[in-house]
């Protein structure tokens, strides 16, 4: 009996450290070989070994690098991958224009002013990278910059709180502006 509740348990702790390299196993380049840490287990001993030593590494909240925080002032286009061509203009306005039924409600608020900001920073990086140039968009790109100096690149909630009513109304006038020029972003 004893016996088989210890293969019983050796299976198990294989399958798991089987398992656990397997969730961990980061995807290679083409043309490279995997590294070691991301190597199947040939072996229940290797299993063994990967399980101790994935045990050993540090938990949550230790010394070991975690997931990176997004951007403070990153928009819609601050998402894409490095070296990926900005969004659109039109996909940047449709976003901005999403915010136009929001309000600043006293459990969305921060969330609400937080993505008006990202989207006026995603649109303004598009128009900025827009084949026409960004001579074609000159009110809205200087709509965003007085209000960048404004906030003075802080983009916490207690500041975007403070300039809100600036927030909302450079939201509103490259809104009626955009409107008024359907062929700069189509």
């Amino acid at each position: 009996m004893f016996g088989s509740t210890l293969r019983g348990a050796a299976v198990a702790v294989v399958f798991l450290a089987g398992f656990a390299v397997s969730c961990d196993a980061e995807p290679t380049a083409r043309g490279t070989a995997p590294s070691a840490s991301s190597a199947p287990a040939s072996s229940p001993a290797a299993a063994a070994s990967a399980a101790t030593t994935q045990s050993a590494s540090p938990a949550p909240g230790g010394s070991a690098p975690g997931p990176a925080a997004p951007p403070a002032s990153g928009g819609p286009g601050a998402s894409a991958l490095p070296g990926s061509p900005p969004e659109k203009v039109r996909d940047a306005f449709a976003g901005l224009q999403a915010t136009l039924g929001g309000s600043c409600t006293p459990s969305e608020c921060a969330y609400f002013l937080g993505r008006v900001h990202d989207e006026l920073r995603g649109l303004d990086a598009a128009m900025k990278a827009d084949p026409k140039g960004p001579g074609h968009f000159p009110e809205p790109i200087a709509l965003i910059a007085k209000l960048d100096a404004e906030l003075g690149g802080d983009r916490s909630f207690p500041n975007l709180k403070a300039h809100q009513t600036l927030l909302i109304d450079t939201r509103d006038k490259i809104n009626t502006w955009m409107q008024g020029h359907p062929d700069d972003y189509r």
